[in-house]
């Protein structure tokens, strides 16, 4: 055996004592884990059957969306049915038919003057966007198919007067097929006359390339990017009989005279989003919004 095994040092085995309880302890601390995990669970899943967790919602959130009018929704789908069926031999029928709902300030007619021969009857009408424009007063789109014209847009501004009853805040107007029609309203009293004789040019042309369904001739006034939907109905603007500045600007409110290819004439009333851009007056949107 050489030295150097003989010098190596021999292993050491040592003894150490444990309690009894220690032992036990560590042995069935796991399956008291998994137990005490089980039991968890078990309580969690009672408590959300019982009490389920309710989201969080801001005080802005619950005061939400104003809620819907189905009176006023009802009024301008019944406005609009008997505004666009009429019968030009016998006009005093269709006025006594918008009895109801014509405002004061307005014609009983609705702006309506049937043509000299003919007739249209309405064969379902249906709301399709409403929004409201100020507290008791909503705009609505009204999609109207005739047996005349086909499948008409028609936009009605429905105003609640202080006793609770319903009335027509301004006069229709027709618009294009949107994928959600927005609507603005009539002109209002005390607004600003447009005394910029650029901007009325504008806006008269404008307005009459979108009534006759140019859409190549009504580009020319538009705004980079702007989306207009032109109405179904084809009509000629004999006249703008107004030009006013919208609340806040921005915008100016147009009270149009207008007239089919049968001889119906209409008092219409459009809002054109206006900007003033490298010294020229463009639009941006007429009367609605066609992707919102």
């Amino acid at each position: 055996m050489s030295a150097t095994a003989a010098r190596s040092p021999r292993g050491r085995v040592s003894t150490v004592s444990r309690s009894l309880w220690r032992l036990r302890l560590a042995r069935e601390c796991s399956r008291w884990l998994i137990q005490a995990l089980a039991l968890a669970g078990l309580l969690a899943s009672a408590r959300f059957a019982i009490a389920p967790p309710r989201p969080v919602v801001s005080r802005a959130a619950l005061r939400g969306p104003v809620q819907t009018d189905l009176a006023a929704m009802g009024f301008a789908s019944l406005f609009a049915r008997r505004y666009l069926s009429w019968n030009a031999n016998d006009p005093e029928a269709h006025r006594l038919a918008l009895a109801g709902f014509v405002g004061s300030g307005m014609d009983p007619d609705a702006g309506l003057q049937l043509p000299a021969g003919g007739e249209q009857q309405v064969q379902w009408t249906e709301v399709v966007q409403a929004r409201e424009r100020r507290p008791g007063e909503h705009m609505y789109t009204v999609a109207a198919q005739t047996d005349g014209a086909g499948l008409l847009y028609l936009t009605v501004d429905v105003a609640r007067r202080a006793d609770g009853t319903l009335v027509l805040g301004g006069y229709p107007a027709f618009v294009g097929a949107p994928a959600s029609a927005l609507a603005r309203g009539a002109p209002d009293a005390g607004l600003r006359e447009v005394e910029d004789p650029a901007l009325a040019t504008v806006a008269e042309r404008a307005l009459r390339n979108y009534l006759a369904g140019s859409a190549s001739e009504l580009a020319a006034d538009l705004m980079s990017g702007a989306r207009i939907s032109l109405p179904a109905l084809t009509l000629s603007l004999q006249s703008l009989a107004q030009l006013r500045w919208a609340p806040g600007g921005g915008a100016v409110i147009a009270l149009a005279q207008a007239q089919d290819a049968r001889g119906a004439q209409y008092t219409l009333a459009y809002e054109l989003d206006v900007t003033r851009a490298q010294g020229r007056w463009e639009v941006s949107a007429i009367q609605m919004n066609p992707d919102t």
